[in-house]
């Protein structure tokens, strides 16, 4: 059926985004040459818009990209015949007529691309690329690095797959479970830089939703693993909010003061949904996932359900015992039980190492001042977590909560005064590089 140049161009753009990681990953598999699978998948979607204009699009996109692709791997092996071992890769290749399920090919690209013997940043290019169909030009424009940095993390990927001998593979079920936590770190890792950037730059939604698409991938194609399904939960939650995080001004928008009839609900029922399947696995990433279901599902901030996110963190703190999951459930014990309840908890952590010099915990300790009338105090830990921000929108809001502590915060410690706000870590800071909190 034939189709105009506009609806062929939609149609290809739409399986380059969704089919390219089954063609590159099909000739990778085929011949384990990963420069070569780069070379024969551009080829066939630069000769599938000609081709679908004069014939129109093929009933199956994705199979006519494999077989175009393969026919290009035979072509260019053929003419390789001279170097020893070629004629095996040439005879692997033709034997082979049917591609695999396409989330086979996708489940070991993932795998690979996310395989431990990698640098995480090289996992990262690699994966954005080899599965996720990225250009070189648009994963530098999403981590605002020049393309020639990501092309040499791409580069220093593909030979170090080639040198260690990292078989294409998803990992046999006794490494599986492992192994799935570094794919799932760097799917979270590309979502981060999109939903809250490390430097405080604008948010980049399209790098979000990769990840989310990857997320889903993997959750797809691996039904038996909770844990990517939890994943894909809390991203799902976590992006549901992305309306109204930031003002006008590009300023941040904390959680409780975030204008909720704005927050997509098709994408919270879908996460609630995932959320609720996933928790009694006790994961981590399904604890947190069911956390952001409870702040999802509050009608309003001050009808949040703080005695089951505290229950929440409890499991989460058993399974992860680090600071910043002790710093978040500091901040749901306050709101459940009082901001002396949060200082307590914020002062019995003490200066863990993975926190010093971080403007969560001053803020954090700021917040349960603010709310004791200790206004003096407040606006001292406001000034430490402020003179700590990384960025310009975490400066702005620190010099927010320290004119709402009122004017004569240097001296004033009169009892009463207090912001009325709790302070969610997460949404305060956007840069703690964990999902710990929703």
């Amino acid at each position: 059926m034939r189709t105009g140049p506009a609806e062929v161009r939609a149609a290809l753009a739409e399986a380059c985004r969704g089919e390219w990681g089954v063609v590159f990953g099909t000739i990778v598999r085929l011949t384990g040459d990963w420069e070569l699978a780069e070379d024969c998948a551009q080829e066939a979607f630069t000769r599938a818009l000609p081709a679908w204009e004069r014939d129109g699009v093929p009933r199956r996109p994705g199979a006519w990209l494999v077989t175009a692709a393969r026919h290009r791997a035979l072509d260019v092996l053929r003419r390789r015949t001279t170097e020893r071992g070629k004629l095996v890769e040439v005879a692997a290749v033709e034997a082979v007529r049917e591609p695999p399920p396409p989330g086979d090919e996708r489940l070991r690209l993932v795998f690979t691309c996310c395989h431990p013997a990698l640098p995480l940043e090289s996992r990262v290019a690699l994966t954005l690329r080899a599965v996720g169909g990225l250009t070189t030009r648009e994963i530098a424009r999403a981590f605002l690095v020049s393309e020639d940095t990501v092309s040499q993390r791409i580069l220093r990927a593909k030979r170090k797959i080639a040198a260690a001998g990292i078989p294409y593979r998803v990992p046999p079920p006794g490494a599986r479970a492992e192994r799935l936590d570094g794919v799932l770190a760097v799917i979270y890792l590309v979502f981060t830089e999109g939903y809250a950037p490390s430097d405080g730059s604008t948010v980049r939604d399209p790098l979000a939703e990769e990840a989310i698409r990857l997320a889903r991938l993997v959750a797809t194609e691996a039904p038996d693993e909770p844990e990517a399904r939890g994943l894909l939960a809390l991203l799902l939650l976590q992006h549901s909010r992305r309306a109204a995080r930031l003002d006008a001004d590009g300023s941040l928008i904390t959680l409780e003061r975030q204008n909720r009839s704005c927050w997509d609900r098709s994408l919270i029922s879908e996460g609630v949904g995932l959320a609720r399947e996933t928790v009694a696995s006790g994961g981590s990433y399904a604890l947190q996932a069911a956390i952001a279901a409870q702040h999802a599902l509050a009608p309003a901030a001050d009808a949040t359900d703080w005695a089951a996110i505290v229950a929440l963190y409890d499991r989460l703190l058993t399974l992860r015992g680090n600071p910043v999951v002790a710093l978040n459930r500091a901040v749901a014990l306050g709101m459940r039980d009082g901001p002396q309840a949060q200082l307590d908890a914020v002062d019995a952590l003490g200066t863990p190492k993975e926190l010093t010099g971080h403007h969560a915990l001053p803020a954090v300790r700021a917040d349960a001042l603010g709310r004791l009338g200790r206004t003096r105090e407040a606006a001292e830990a406001y000034r430490a977590a402020k003179s700590a921000a990384p960025n310009d929108a975490i400066v702005q809001e620190f010099t927010k909560r320290l004119a709402e502590l009122g004017p004569g915060v240097e001296t004033d410690t009169r009892a009463g005064s207090s912001t009325g706000k709790g302070v969610s870590v997460r949404d305060l800071t956007e840069t703690l590089g964990s999902c710990e909190t929703a």
